[in-house]
């Protein structure tokens, strides 16, 4: 069986280097809106049922029994509870048994939805958007990207200051938006302004809104956040291979060169090494 993507949450270097040096924050090129609306309405809706049939009908006999049994289990008395349980253990089996990430992800939310806490909540909120980032898939990416949506609304419910949960809703509009609908982007952006706005010394907030300018163009502001970020946080991968990013696309190879010479130094993986040599190379 092919192996799906699997998990990049907590492997950033691997997360920066699928976004950064494959250009996965180039804006869309721009299309009329008769262009644009056909090309989202023939975006085929991810259907996570099908996949689920597919992945189960993939394991062995043995597998499909134990999935079988889990998800055929007759439960009595705390039936909430039960299923719980129950959704956790398939998300283990998928995590650890098979290694997929959308069955895992999924169950883990279905068990979050129903302990409706603030921590399993954005738990799982956090696992579909750390990991929608390097979906190429479009259909894929904009159903991980309204999981994670609900989850971080359901939290924020909850707990409405939770900043982390408003950032990280506005960031599944940043990441998860139709490649056809900009304006989408900036209703992220717009989210985690309000965080900013209050708070200018929340690093995430401007990492995202940094990032966020990336996506949507706006490379003066982008570099401006981004520098904030690796001031206060010098050795953060990400904002600094993303401001390399954005002194490259505004039009400073100079610039771009020394971030990407400057992030070298937090980096071990020799292949990721390479490809920064060559970008350093091809700005020359």
């Amino acid at each position: 069986m092919k192996k799906q993507q699997w998990f990049l949450a907590g492997t950033g270097i691997v997360l920066v280097a699928l976004l950064f040096l494959f250009g996965k924050t180039v804006p869309p090129k721009k299309q009329n809106s008769e262009v644009a609306s056909a090309s989202s309405d023939h975006t085929a809706a991810y259907d996570i049922k099908a996949s689920l049939s597919a992945a189960k009908a993939n394991l062995s006999p043995a597998r499909q029994g134990y999935v079988n049994s889990l998800e055929n289990a007759v439960v009595r008395g705390d039936v909430k509870n039960q299923q719980v349980h129950i959704y956790h253990q398939l998300a283990n089996f998928w995590r650890d048994s098979v290694r997929l990430f959308e069955p895992y992800a999924f169950f883990t939310a279905e068990a979050s939805k129903l302990e409706n806490s603030e921590k399993s909540l954005t738990f799982a909120a956090q696992l579909f958007l750390d990991n929608l980032r390097a979906v190429n898939d479009e259909s894929k990416k904009m159903w991980m990207a309204q999981q994670a949506r609900e989850l971080f609304e359901s939290a924020l419910k909850l707990n409405p200051a939770n900043d982390s949960a408003k950032i990280g809703l506005g960031s599944t509009y940043i990441f998860g938006s139709p490649a056809d609908d900009p304006s989408q982007v900036m209703k992220g952006i717009q989210h985690i302004l309000e965080v900013s706005r209050r708070d200018s010394t929340n690093m995430y907030a401007q990492l995202m809104l940094g990032i966020g300018g990336l996506v949507s163009g706006q490379l003066d502001k982008a570099t401006e956040r981004l520098t904030k970020v690796v001031k206060a946080q010098p050795s953060n991968v990400e904002a600094i291979l993303s401001l390399a990013e954005a002194y490259e696309r505004n039009g400073e190879p100079e610039k771009a060169a020394v971030w990407y010479q400057e992030s070298k130094k937090y980096i071990a993986n020799q292949d990721i090494l390479t490809e920064i040599d060559n970008r350093i190379k091809g700005l020359k």
